[in-house]
């Protein structure tokens, strides 16, 4: 999810090498007077580095409780492989991860309650620059991230209640609750609609803010109805309508590659 953040240094590490600066850096994030991770206590000064959250938050993102391979996570978060490798192995020592090498890492209990809390935090301030503050849904990815790291839960908490508690956010990503819970919303690609179905947006899965602007000028967004009147010989391209009215897009076609529609999920409304 976070191209756009890179960690520190990506110096390359293997066993015998040493570990990256952007590892040895975040381990120092780890360390208590009984050598166990920390990431709940009251003093935001002891929270996890910036860099372990973008971790956690990429594995949740990519995997949610299954498991994130480890070059899944280097594209996810822009890095070389070897430092999320170090990374990984710090984070396992710290119990935030499990961390099988050549099969990738899935969140233990405290790495998904820090993961949530981030994630709650980013949607709810995308969600507050989209509806108070004039924002595109193609630019405030890259902000929230500047904050996510920096603003209290008590901030977060306050701006939830502003917003009246939203459910989604404005790409259609579920916003963790202050439970740990997850709203659970369709994740049917549009790509699976046979050709005469209907089929209602629900989520766009990217954060390429050029995709996001392309999807957005052609009404290709969360609440949008569409119907699949024709696939392109081969399939590649899908000959879309919309039929819905509340984006007032009735009747307008568009036509979206495979690999674009792969992006946006929803609900198959034809049965």
């Amino acid at each position: 999810m976070t191209k756009e953040r890179k960690v520190a240094s990506e110096a390359e590490a293997n066993a015998e090498a040493p570990v990256p600066s952007d590892a040895r850096d975040d381990a120092a994030t780890f360390d208590s007077e009984d050598g166990a991770a920390a990431p709940h206590q009251k003093d935001d000064a002891n929270r996890l580095s910036s860099s372990v959250g973008d971790y956690l938050k990429a594995i949740w993102l990519l995997a949610g409780d299954g498991v994130a391979g480890t070059g899944e996570i280097a594209r996810e978060l822009g890095v070389t492989a070897p430092s999320v490798t170090a990374m990984l192995s710090k984070m396992s020592g710290a119990e935030l991860v499990s961390y099988s090498p050549y099969r990738g890492a899935s969140l233990t209990p405290a790495g998904r309650r820090e993961a949530l809390r981030l994630v709650r935090r980013h949607l709810l301030l995308e969600m507050f620059m989209v509806t108070q503050l004039g924002f595109g849904w193609d630019e405030v990815h890259q902000e929230a991230e500047l904050m996510e790291h920096v603003v209290s839960d008590v901030f977060a908490e306050r701006l939830a209640k502003h917003l009246d508690d939203p459910e989604f956010d404005p790409h259609g990503y579920p916003i963790p609750r202050i439970d740990g819970s997850v709203p659970v919303a369709p994740t049917t690609p549009l790509t699976d609609l046979a050709v005469g179905g209907r089929f209602r947006v629900h989520r766009l899965m990217t954060r390429d803010r050029a995709v996001l602007s392309y999807l957005e000028s052609r009404a290709v967004e969360p609440g949008a109805e569409l119907v699949l009147r024709s696939l392109e010989p081969g399939g590649n391209l899908l000959h879309l309508e919309f039929v819905s009215i509340g984006n007032g897009a009735r009747g307008r076609k568009v036509a979206l590659s495979r690999e674009l529609a792969s992006l946006v999920l929803g609900e198959n409304l034809t049965n």
